[in-house]
């Protein structure tokens, strides 16, 4: 056992007793717990609390308080809610969960750290060299701890484009150019044979720069972000959100934890050809802020499923984004819901079926499989068979064919370390290869991509926390035989199509075999007595190449089979189409019929509107001509009346009559 300097952060448990210096605990298991809820909210310091006496004291083993007092109450119930959860785990989680409340503790808390010291386990047949800055690294042996303690060394040679030759293990490939800052949570795509690293969690700090990482020559290099001129865009920088390529050149940013979180989803794209970023304007009703959300390409659609918001509430709603009409859709599903997590894997199988698989809560991780069928929007919870997973959460997968591939995460004690594969088709786990020790592939928040060199599958991971931040490159080129081998057992329990892909890919896996077999020479590394040799096979025996005929003649019969099904499902299918036409053309004239009906209603509406207003209006009228007859009557009346009392005068005088007086 050897000590070497880190410079990328405090290992366990330093950290944690660094972290819980700084959260107010004095970082020795003695201390107390005051200031902490001067810092953090109620609920967050009863966290803290229950977290730091689990990792310092172990379970809760005190009886329950009986007096009146509601903070001891809710210090003993936090406690006590944590179980057995281990020691080394409730370290981590109390470290992660002061890093989401206040990412920038690591920077700030150097009264309270002193020098890093990480404990690196040197093998007697591992070499550590300490590369220069500008150092390039040529193709070299390197070693991947394996299950049993041994070490399996791997020839990685890189050859044009370039070619692993070794299949179903883990090996680091030689890599040349500054390397990104290590890193977790951070979140990874594939466009032209480039790896595109963005955002993440380093040392509590969140990340906002984009690096890409050539995998023709396995060199990193730093995009350099231009301005935005017409959309001027403040790229946050965010950890536990999804990047995903679109249109050939642009990768979209979705959803994440940020220090200035909105209250809805985000979503940002990056111009690979103009490098610029953009803020694309979405339609309805987002999603909720959060961040360790899963977000799945099905045809132009993202499926977003379950994560955590701002409030560290967990959450299991399905939301679905076109990204043609870039309008945002809540879907109402049937059927039993997977419970809220986070930092769980998805995947799509045959454009239909979206799996969830794995995740977990604040204290409890799963390992159990539900399928959505994303034209009936029901879930179900079908059995898994073979070797079926730990449970684990802040694992990454991606998809090979019927193949999904499952690496890291963690399971409340330690990184997991095996490389699992499930059959989407038989739903049937299992494992690739399995590493051993402290390393990458064992870490939770790693980010994984499927690259392809000469028409062969790569897997290539990045990053991860196990302990400290990491940001090794290791890749994984499967065998046939690992996509073959989950197939071979179990039944297809997805949809009545998968046969025709099952046997496809069988037929073409032992055309493979009985090729090799004819080769006369196979290369195999194997372990005796801890010391690899070569084993020269000169001939492979007739035996073998006959059951391999014969199993290659059951899957073509089979294969056959599948094709007349096929052909007779496709003229149903066109049947259906042609029937389909003629409805859709009857449902469009009974639409014609049914707009010019609404625009005659409209316009009678409008009639008997304008109806409805000159009757009142004659009405109005009618009165004022009441009015002004009564008032012609009353004139007439009055002049009538003056007539009278002035026809003996005036008139009188002038007929010569003789004026009267009053006696």
């Amino acid at each position: 056992m050897a000590m070497a300097r880190a410079s990328s952060g405090l290992a366990y448990p330093d950290r944690f007793f660094a972290a819980a210096a700084y959260a107010g605990f004095g970082g020795s298991p003695n201390s107390s717990s005051k200031g902490v809820t001067s810092k953090f909210s109620n609920d967050v310091a009863l966290l803290l609390y229950a977290l730091y006496q689990q990792a310092t004291v172990g379970p809760c083993t005190l009886p329950k308080p009986r007096g009146w007092s509601p903070v001891e109450q809710s210090k003993w119930t936090s406690w006590n809610g944590l179980g057995n959860m281990a020691s080394i785990e409730a370290m981590r989680l109390f470290v992660k969960i002061l890093e989401e409340e206040d990412p920038g503790w690591y920077s700030r808390a150097s009264n309270f750290i002193s020098d890093p010291v990480v404990d690196v386990e040197m093998h007697h047949n591992l070499k550590v060299e300490l590369a220069t800055k500008n150092e390039i690294t040529l193709p070299e042996m390197k070693t991947i701890p394996t299950e049993n303690g041994n070490s399996v060394e791997k020839d990685v040679m890189v050859e044009g484009v370039g070619s692993v030759s070794v299949y179903d293990q883990w090996v680091a490939p030689p890599i040349s150019g500054p390397r990104p800052k290590p890193r977790y949570e951070h979140a990874a795509a594939v466009v032209d044979d480039k790896m595109y690293i963005f955002g993440g969690n380093h040392n509590g700090r969140y990340l906002n720069d984009l690096q890409t990482l050539d995998l023709r020559n396995w060199t990193w290099s730093k995009v350099e972000v231009k301005a935005n001129s017409e959309d001027p865009v403040r790229v946050t920088p965010c950890a536990g959100h999804s990047l995903i390529p679109w249109e050939g050149n642009k990768l979209i940013s979705i959803a994440g934890h940020s220090k200035d979180a909105s209250e809805v989803v985000n979503v940002k794209a990056f111009d690979l050809q103009t490098y610029t970023w953009s803020t694309m304007k979405t339609y309805g009703k987002p999603p909720v802020s959060r961040g360790g959300q899963s977000v799945t390409l099905v045809g132009t659609n993202l499926v977003i499923f379950g994560g955590q918001d701002g409030n560290r509430t967990l959450l299991n709603d399905l939301h679905i984004l076109d990204l043609e009409t870039m309008t945002w859709d809540e879907i109402d599903t049937i059927g039993v819901s997977p419970a809220p997590r986070s930092d769980h894997a998805a995947a799509v199988h045959a454009e239909r079926y979206l799996l969830i698989f794995g995740g977990g809560t604040h204290a409890t991780c799963f390992n159990d499989l539900h399928v959505l069928d994303l034209k009936t929007m029901e879930w179900s919870r079908p059995s898994q068979q073979g070797d079926i997973p730990s449970p684990r959460a802040g694992h990454a997968g991606v998809t090979v064919g019927e193949s999904w591939f499952i690496v890291g995460g963690g399971d409340n004690k330690s990184g997991v370390s095996e490389t699992v594969v499930l059959n989407m088709s038989t739903l049937s786990w299992s494992v690739v290869t399995t590493v051993q020790g402290r390393v990458p592939l064992a870490s939770e928040g790693l980010s994984l991509v499927l690259s392809s060199y000469n028409g062969e599958d790569v897997l290539v991971s990045f990053g991860g926390y196990n302990g400290k931040y990491n940001n090794e490159v290791n890749l994984l080129k499967p065998s046939h035989k690992s996509t073959l081998q989950a197939t071979k057992s179990g039944t297809p329990a997805l949809g009545s199509g998968s046969g025709v892909q099952n046997a496809t890919n069988g037929t073409r896996d032992v055309d493979v075999e009985f090729e090799a077999g004819q080769e006369a020479k196979v290369r195999e590394i194997s372990m005796d007595n801890n010391e690899p040799q070569i084993i020269e096979i000169n001939e492979v025996s007739e035996r073998s190449i006959a059951v391999l005929k014969a199993e290659k003649e059951e899957l073509e019969s089979a294969l056959n089979n599948e094709k007349s099904q096929s052909l007779q499902l496709k003229q149903e299918l066109i049947e259906a189409e042609s029937k389909n036409a003629d409805l859709y053309k009857e449902l469009q004239s009974v639409r014609g019929q049914l707009a010019a009906e609404q625009s005659r209603c409209f316009k009678l509406e409008v009639d008997v509107a304008e109806l409805r207003q000159k009757l009142q209006t004659m009405d109005s009228l009618q009165k004022e001509v009441e009015i002004l007859q009564r008032q012609k009557a009353a004139s007439e009346e009055e002049a009538l009346a003056k007539q009278k009392q002035t026809s003996g005068g005036v008139w009188g005088w002038l007929a010569g009559a003789p004026p009267t007086h009053d006696t």
